[in-house]
C-alpha cells in the first residue's frame, strides 16, 4: 500500500503546548492505522540518548556515528546534523512527518501560542493553532485558525495543506 508521505512543522514559542499538540495529533493518527514519524529539532543540543558507563556513551564518545538496535526501537545517533531530506530517507515509510521547530525549513506550518502571540512567527506560518488566550482578532487574516484543543481540526488542516515528500 502506498504511503501518504505528507510533511507538516509545529514552531511556537517554549511553553506553548507544541509537544502536547504533537503528540495528540499522532496518537489520534496512529488510532487510525497511520505511520507517523516525528523529528523534534534540539536547536540548544540538550537531547540525551545516553549515559555515562553505558556502552552506547563509549561509542558515541569516539566521535562516531551510532546506531542502538533492540527489539522495540532503533536510536541513531550521528555526530551531525541533517538535512530533512535526509531524514526522510531515513525514514522512508511513513504516511505522516510531524516536525517540531526548524523554523528555516521550507514545510507547511502551525505557529502553536498560547498566553500571548509572537508576530516573529508571522512570516513562517500557514496556520495558528491557539486557546482561547489568544485574541484571534489579532491574527492576520493570511494566516488560518485553528483551536488548539481540537486536534481533529489540525489533522484536517494537515491533510488538506501537507507538503507530499
Amino acid at each position: 500500500m502506498n504511503k501518504k508521505r505528507l510533511a507538516v512543522a509545529f514552531s511556537g514559542p517554549s511553553n506553548s503546548g507544541k509537544t502536547t499538540a504533537i503528540v495528540k495529533v499522532s496518537n489520534i493518527l496512529q488510532d487510525r492505522g497511520f505511520k507517523v514519524c516525528i523529528i523534534k529539532h534540539d536547536p540548544k543540543d540538550k537531547a540525551r540518548f545516553d549515559k555515562p558507563g553505558k556502552d552506547s556513551y563509549k561509542f558515541s564518545e569516539t566521535g562516531a556515528d551510532v546506531a542502538v538496535v533492540s527489539p522495540n526501537k532503533t536510536t541513531l545517533l550521528k555526530k551531525d546534523t541533517s538535512t530533512i531530506d535526509e531524514m526522510i530517507e531515513l525514514f522512508d515509510n511513513f504516511d505522516y512527518l510531524l516536525v517540531e521547530g526548524l523554523k528555516t525549513l521550507d514545510l507547511p506550518r502551525i505557529s502553536i501560542f498560547r498566553d500571548r502571540l509572537d508576530e516573529t512567527y508571522f512570516s513562517v506560518t500557514n496556520a495558528i493553532a491557539s486557546d482561547e488566550t489568544i485574541d484571534k482578532n489579532e491574527i492576520p487574516s493570511t494566516i488560518d485558525k485553528l483551536d488548539l484543543n481540537n486536534p481533529d481540526e489540525l489533522i484536517v488542516w494537515i491533510d488538506k495543506n501537507a507538503k507530499r515528500v
